[in-house]
């Protein structure tokens, strides 16, 4: 071999690794409770409270629950012909996805009253935001930006990892900067950069829920991020646990 073409493997090598994003699991801080009828799709925390909204036609809610018990403080139903999705809280309102409904409301944080529809096309997935963006996902592997208050879409991200595209995110968190995403069907989160959907590191959490407790559970599902605590919880669909987690890189 040439000194020159050693020098280019050496060069790709170098590249490849600095490239590779990297891998995270996981240590359990504190176990919650969490209701394990609730089919999650969206789930924040503020202000000492979750606040998650769950699917499943004729069984969608959004409700404001006491993280240390599992008991919901306060729901409501939207109508049984739509599957709710993702919910994200921002300026004292909560905005919620339908799947295929290509709708949404927008709630007062308060009261849960209805203030307004909005809509949007093709199906609706994961919300989050950064007090001045908002977030949406819709199965694919883009994730869309909206203004905050008119909810305009102002541009798309792909989400990639090197040069593939990661499809099937789903429920997103604003955390430190990044966004946090459930992959669906995985048990990974992908962190990713606002900016150019980037995947800055994965996150496995393969084996968090006990196989105990796995009978009639669903998916990992449902990310919330305590900004002023750096406290970070996750959940999935139909788990009767709650968890509150420290990453903690991989070795290589």
């Amino acid at each position: 071999m040439s000194r020159g073409l050693k020098y280019v493997f050496v060069w790709l090598a170098c590249t490849v690794a600095w490239a590779a994003a990297p891998e995270y699991g996981y240590q359990v801080v504190h176990v919650y409770p969490h209701d394990p009828a609730a089919f999650t799709q969206g789930l924040e925390f503020r202000a000492g409270f979750l606040y998650e909204g769950t699917g499943l036609e004729g069984r969608s809610t959004l409700r404001k629950v006491k993280l240390e018990t599992g008991q919901v403080l306060q729901e409501i139903r939207i109508a049984p012909q739509l599957f709710g999705e993702g919910i994200t809280v921002i300026n004292q309102q909560i905005l919620e996805l339908t799947w295929k409904a290509e709708s949404g409301f927008v709630y007062d944080q308060n009261s849960f009253r209805v203030l307004r529809t909005f809509h949007y096309p093709g199906e609706g997935w994961g919300l989050t935001n950064d007090g001045s963006q908002i977030y949406m996902s819709d199965g694919s592997a883009q994730i869309r930006v909206w203004d905050a208050v008119t909810l305009a879409e102002k541009r798309r991200i792909t989400v990639h990892d090197g040069a593939k595209p990661i499809e099937d995110v789903n429920e997103l968190e604003w955390v430190r900067g990044e966004i946090y995403a459930n992959v669906w069907k995985t048990d990974k989160i992908a962190r990713i950069s606002p900016v150019d959907g980037k995947v800055l590191g994965w996150i496995d959490l393969k084996g968090i829920l006990p196989a105990a407790d796995r009978d009639g559970a669903d998916v990992l599902n449902g990310i919330a991020y305590d900004s002023l605590g750096d406290r970070l919880f996750v959940t999935g669909k139909l788990w009767p646990k709650l968890f509150e987690i420290r990453l903690v890189p991989k070795r290589k």
